[in-house]
């Protein structure tokens, strides 16, 4: 996660330098990393079954580069907030989960009479 922060915020940096007197347009370099961290994210969830997992990895890289460019642009009390408020939402959404859902990832693999397929 470190690393995606870094470089998007790198390649937003970048793109605000001036260059022979003509700047490159941030918001294509915004754009580009935004499709480039979509595949990372696109890779990082897999399907088992009935069973989706990744998904807050994919949103936790999604959010990371979104960091990163909101610092490379210069908005760091933006970039702060965002951070201190992803962290509380991973916090304390965790405990939520386990006290409303907790059954619900157990009752499908221990299942004692699975449904016998059609033949």
């Amino acid at each position: 996660m470190a690393l995606i922060g870094a470089g998007s915020c790198l390649f937003t940096g970048l793109g605000l330098l001036p260059e022979f007197g003509t700047r490159v347009d941030p918001t294509r370099i915004a754009a580009q990393i935004v499709t480039g961290v979509g595949f990372l994210g696109a890779g990082s969830i897999l399907r088992q079954g009935e069973e989706v997992r990744g998904l807050t990895t994919a949103a936790s890289i999604w959010v990371t580069a979104s960091l990163g460019m909101a610092v490379g642009f210069g908005y760091y009390s933006v970039a702060v907030f965002t951070a201190v408020l992803v962290v509380v939402v991973l916090v304390a959404l965790k405990p939520i989960e386990e006290r409303f859902f907790r059954g619900r990832r157990n009752r499908r693999l221990s299942d004692p009479h699975p449904a016998e397929p059609n033949e």
